[in-house]
């Protein structure tokens, strides 16, 4: 009985939207996320070279878009005119870059709470992608309850920490290092992100002991994390949030299917 309540309230985030259903980082990714009853996205924002928060993970277009070359060296307009959805399938033929302020526009529609990774390549400049955020985010008037900005770059956070204070933070890592409390309590973390094949009950434990949100990505199998639950883990970070949706009700008793 125990894991069945655990499951009935496990939250899933859609890893670059629905990214198995849509291509990644798209606008019918993020819509995927709210026909399938999802409350979170995340996504990844760099800058253009006209320095637009644009939503797509690589530094390079090449793998998502039919273009070639890196990000930062191309304009909004350009970016926009690539097509980042014939790649994935031809239903999404036409399918463009978003910017962050179309995500977030698409966001408030929906009510869908948003992780934003902040990117940063060697070169970028961190203080003015995390500036430009901001000014999207006032702009649009975005609630503070709707946001959580997570990245690699403990920099990075500690300018969000600067200029955005109400917004929360959490820190990304591949692997949890064992100076993270010190890292997480400068930074005034709200959570920690972490790739689940580096996470054992232990780790978890701590890290929840000390008071964190404690999210994994990028588990796609679910029942591979199925203990996770138990050991505290907050929420999971997946290319495949409805095969959760599908075991989660499945494993419901029938009170809970029925409510």
């Amino acid at each position: 009985m125990q894991m069945k309540m655990v499951k009935k309230s496990m939250k899933i985030t859609a890893h670059r939207g629905v990214s198995s259903l849509a291509p990644e980082n798209t606008l019918a990714a993020f819509e995927q996320a709210a026909l399938l009853g999802l409350d979170w996205i995340e996504i990844d924002v760099q800058l253009s070279q006209d320095k637009v928060p644009v939503v797509i993970h690589d530094r390079t277009v090449n793998r998502c878009t039919n273009g070639r070359g890196r990000v930062a060296d191309m304009s909004v307009q350009a970016l926009k005119a690539l097509d980042a959805g014939l790649w994935f399938g031809d239903a999404y033929e036409g399918e463009s870059i978003p910017t962050l302020a179309e995500t977030l526009l698409l966001a408030q529609k929906h009510d869908l709470t948003v992780n934003v990774e902040l990117k940063h390549y060697e070169g970028d400049d961190i203080d003015l992608l995390c500036q430009q955020v901001k000014l999207v985010m006032t702009e649009l008037g975005i609630a503070k309850e709707q946001v959580l900005f997570s990245s690699f770059s403990t920099q990075a956070l500690t300018v969000m920490q600067r200029i955005m204070p109400t917004i929360r933070r959490g820190q990304l890592w591949q692997q949890i290092p064992d100076n993270a409390l010190a890292i997480l309590d400068e930074l005034d973390a709200y959570s920690v992100h972490c790739d689940f094949h580096f996470l054992d009950e232990r780790t978890a434990r701590w890290i929840k002991s000390a008071g964190y949100q404690l999210y994994c990505y990028t588990p796609n199998h679910p029942l591979l994390v199925e203990s996770f639950w138990e050991w505290g883990v907050d929420m999971m970070i997946s290319d495949v949030p409805q095969d959760y949706q599908s075991q989660s009700t499945a494993s419901k008793p029938q009170e809970f299917v029925d409510a």
